[in-house]
């Protein structure tokens, strides 16, 4: 997951309490299912990483969420580490010696975060409200984050790369009433393949054709590129239980089989028990 752009309202009584639009970027030889919910951990609802077993977004009945993006730093790279996408799979999955918290969790992440490549880990818990970030390439501690709308690419929290800012004021615009968005219409801002001009590029030590390419929020390549774009919703309803509602456009059925653009959907919606 490359591109992640939300809006966090923790505070809400009624209506949105997270709205989020995320791209995920990825080598196209690198096998993946689509959205959906696991055989051996019923109440996950998230893709699956075939190569590494984790996951890169998901959520769950209970009311758990996370989401990691890798962070860019090419000449920091240690093919021995262990795979990132086990980070969001084990909140998921809840195992008993996990922290209750999504901030205790990350705390316990952060403990062995150097074993790792570069990445940005969001963590949250519907039910205690609570939304939290770490990311183990910044000298900062894990937090809860505080209310308003915020963007992870492949830089700390809230980098002003480009394609983060254009699409985290996009989403802002769209949330800025309160209004449910359609998730198709967040779907549609994520695919954008417009790139940004050289002297907006970052310097993150890949060649200037490379940043270019990645600078667009919908990546293509001939060996990678931006490989499914979901949508999700939180909503407190009237009872003050959590509704649950998420979309995913990806290039891949399940078959293994690649189209270019993405065009298999699938959609869930489920309430949080």
């Amino acid at each position: 997951m490359c591109l992640i752009v939300f809006d966090w309202r923790p505070a809400a009584t009624r209506g949105a309490l997270f709205t989020l639009a995320a791209n995920r970027d990825e080598f196209f030889r690198r096998t993946a299912e689509p959205l959906h919910w696991w055989d051996d951990a019923p109440n996950v609802l998230a893709g699956r990483d075939l190569v590494g077993g984790g996951t890169w977004l998901g959520t769950t009945r209970d009311g758990r969420f996370a989401a990691l993006t890798n962070y860019r730093a090419p000449h920091d790279m240690r093919p021995d580490a262990p795979t990132r996408g086990t980070l969001v799979s084990r909140w998921l999955t809840g195992a008993p010696d996990l922290p209750a918290t999504p901030l205790g969790y990350l705390q316990q992440v952060a403990r062995d975060g150097g074993l790792y490549n570069g990445f940005n880990l969001l963590v949250g818990d519907w039910k205690r409200r609570e939304l939290a970030w770490y990311c183990n390439r910044a000298d900062l501690a894990p937090a809860l984050l505080p209310a308003g709308t915020h963007g992870i690419s492949n830089a700390v929290l809230d980098t002003p790369w480009p394609k983060l800012v254009h699409k985290r004021e996009e989403l802002a615009q769209l949330t800025a009433n309160g209004s449910d968005v359609a998730l198709e219409r967040l779907v549609a801002m994520m695919r954008d393949p417009q790139q940004a001009r050289d002297a907006e590029l970052p310097a993150t030590g890949i060649s200037l054709e490379r940043e270019r390419a990645l600078s667009a929020a919908f990546i293509e390549t001939p060996d990678y590129g931006t490989r499914g774009t979901t949508a999700m919703r939180v909503v407190v309803e009237r009872s003050g239980t959590f509704d649950v509602d998420a979309i995913e456009r990806s290039d891949d059925n399940g078959s293994h089989r690649i189209v270019r653009p993405g065009d298999f959907e699938r959609h869930e919606r489920f309430d949080v028990i």
